[in-house]
């Protein structure tokens, strides 16, 4: 099977994880890369062994099938509708993108032209969540009925070296890490028919403690806590808290009830475990082996699904589609919390294929 060519776009600091892990995957060929300061695209070339191009060198290049666009969330729209208009597929760090419009724009567009949207987060596919996945679809909790996600903290401004993004349009928790918790909720469950909210601006005002901006006063444009309410099509129900108001706090990252028994999902901003269960009438929790691979840091997975998809034909999981139900519902959390009401949601998705077990290392199909 032919690799895949890939471009880079975004030299930042979450680029590093991706350029070692595409290289290890055969499916995957890294050729290039860019970035808006051209020092950050030459350095990585010279770290990984790639070229620095411009976006426009690389968007130029009819060997690049796809590109992979690590840029800041509100220029994730404008890079990746460039990509399709060139008649690439784009795969965007998370969200797919700050609007509605603008991810409705690239799904239409990429449909139009012949090629594909990706999106992260892809740790949906590591070996802890797919263990989750398998433990639910073989019936160890029964039937789903609830499930509970809670992602707290103080906020970014205390380490982040430039944390103002996180709190204007496009940031807060929902949209910053939502994405890791909605995504694996809907692995799990299926796609979300309904939600409500309510949400909050605590603090109007950060103070950067980090360096180098140490001082620096941030007005904060978007809620800092949200709590929604979301009603699976599948017909269990949902509970899901993301916070930066939160200073300390006591609270599983993901648990899902069942008819059977409770599975407490690992945290999934990673990759690994640990998977526990307990079934009804059972005394204690019981750590589960993890049944699948991935369980280092793997981002990058979800790009060489994609390549396999394209040189296969079969649909892959971390797909525009599921990416933009993520999308619609974080919004609809916070229409919903403005709005005072229940939003039924536009979009749906289909609930991605689990990945087969005993797959050989970086490989993704038998």
């Amino acid at each position: 099977m032919d690799p895949v060519k890939v471009g880079l776009v975004g030299c930042g600091n979450i680029s590093s994880i991706y350029f070692q892990n595409c290289l290890r995957f055969p499916i995957l060929k890294l050729v290039a890369c860019a970035d808006l300061i051209p020092e950050r695209a030459q350095a990585r070339a010279q770290e990984f062994g790639v070229e620095a191009r411009s976006v426009e060198g690389i968007l130029a290049d009819p060997e690049i099938e796809v590109v992979l666009n690590l840029t800041i969330p509100k220029a994730h729209a404008e890079v990746a509708l460039q990509a399709l208009e060139a008649g690439k597929s784009a795969y965007n760090e998370k969200p797919l993108a700050i609007t509605r419009e603008d991810g409705r724009r690239m799904l239409e567009l990429a449909r139009a032209n012949g090629v594909r949207v990706g999106c992260a987060p892809d740790t949906f596919l590591g070996a802890g969540i797919q263990t989750c996945r398998k433990l639910i679809d073989d019936g160890w909790i029964g039937e789903p009925v609830a499930a509970t996600a809670f992602m707290t903290c103080h906020g970014h401004e205390s380490w982040h070296p430039d944390p103002e993004f996180y709190y204007k349009v496009g940031g807060g928790p929902m949209f910053d890490m939502g994405p890791y918790y909605l995504t694996a909720l809907v692995s799990l469950l299926g796609p979300v028919r309904r939600v409500t909210g309510e949400a909050r601006i605590t603090f109007p005002e950060r103070v950067i403690t980090s360096r180098p901006k140490y001082g620096t006063v941030i007005k904060v444009d978007v809620p800092t806590h949200v709590a929604g309410v979301l009603e699976f099509a599948s017909g269990a129900i949902g509970t899901i808290i993301t916070s930066f108001d939160v200073w300390h706090a006591e609270l599983p990252r993901i648990e899902v009830y069942g008819s059977e028994g409770t599975l407490s999902v690992p945290d999934p901003n990673g990759f690994g475990g640990p998977v526990r269960l307990r079934r009804a009438g059972a005394e204690e929790w019981s750590e589960i082996p993890l049944s699948h691979g991935y369980s280092e840091n793997s981002r990058g997975l979800g790009v060489a699904d994609m390549a396999y998809g394209l040189r296969s034909g079969r649909p892959h999981r971390a797909s525009g589609e599921l990416a933009y139900h993520v999308l619609d519902i974080m919004h609809a959390f916070h229409d919903a919390a403005c709005e005072g009401r229940h939003v039924t949601l536009e979009s749906t998705c289909t609930r991605p294929a689990p990945l087969p077990m005993g797959l050989a290392p970086w490989t993704l199909d038998p």
